[in-house]
């Protein structure tokens, strides 16, 4: 049986963003999970234009190269991990356009989501993109991941989590490994 892939996604593009400080953290922790191939597609490199394809992407017949790219990386993954941020009250949207590319790659994968913000850790964030979610098919994992203040955890660009914040993506990445290893 071939090692189920985890793809962890970096929905923050932004100049001067922690998103990749938190993301690097985040594959670091999901590489050391035995039996599971980590793959990390940062948005700010992967540079998805706004989704442009004549087709709905349930038809999956893509024209443009980017889409063709995008759609083979989700679709070599068993199991997603969003690092998202939150803007103006939801998720960003960099990560919208990511998921709008795509339809029949997203149906029954699981999925977990690391948010980061203010106060409120990215939990509006998780709120707003769960019925997204949903809609698509994919299987949400019980644990989230949100980290409040995330700008007062990054120190020399790296992102130190406090011992909570560990706890949590411990339990996401294991029920995640689960799902992958047993897909539903």
């Amino acid at each position: 049986m071939p090692t189920p892939r985890l793809l962890i996604i970096v929905a923050s593009v932004r100049s001067g963003r922690v998103g990749a400080a938190v993301g690097e953290w985040v594959a670091a922790r999901a590489e050391s999970v035995d039996g599971v191939e980590v793959d990390v597609a940062d948005l700010a490199e992967v540079r998805l234009p706004l989704h442009d394809e004549p087709h709905h992407p349930r038809l999956r017949d893509y024209v443009g190269e980017d889409a063709r790219r995008w759609s083979a990386r989700v679709e070599s993954a068993d199991g997603v991990v969003f690092v998202m941020p939150e803007y103006n009250h939801s998720f960003s949207a960099p990560l919208k356009n990511a998921i709008d590319y795509l339809h029949q790659e997203w149906v029954g994968m699981p999925v977990g989501l690391v948010s980061y913000g203010g106060l409120s850790g990215g939990t509006r964030a998780v709120v707003a993109l769960q019925p997204v979610l949903v809609n698509l098919g994919m299987h949400l994992v019980r644990t989230n991941v949100e980290i409040a203040w995330v700008a007062e955890h990054v120190h020399d660009g790296a992102f130190v989590p406090t011992e909570r914040h560990e706890r949590a993506l411990e339990a996401l990445l294991a029920e995640l490994a689960v799902m992958v290893s047993r897909p539903v």
